[in-house]
């Protein structure tokens, strides 16, 4: 049984990678036939889960993002499947 929350995300998700810094967003349910790694979700990473892109090493490469109170870098090619809803960016 899927949540009413996750149904009514609209679709215009964008990959977490291109998420700004400062930024949030809600994760996306994944695409069809690119599951979420289990790796990742352990870490927090499912959908509906809201995460901020905190920032980026010089060259871009890995990246800080903060999900469920906490912090943790990873590499782009690990964020590849995930795609979020981005939150207005009004506050």
């Amino acid at each position: 049984m899927s949540s009413p929350a996750l149904a009514a995300m609209p679709s215009d998700a964008i990959p977490l990678a291109e998420l700004s810094p400062g930024r949030r967003g809600r994760l996306a349910p994944p695409r069809q036939g690119r599951p979420i790694p289990r790796r990742l979700q352990d870490l927090g990473f499912v959908p509906g889960t809201l995460v901020q892109m905190v920032r980026r090493a010089p060259f871009g490469d890995p990246v800080e993002v903060e999900l469920r109170g906490y912090r943790l870098c990873l590499r782009l090619a690990q964020l590849a499947v995930l795609e979020v809803e981005p939150e207005d960016a009004t506050t």
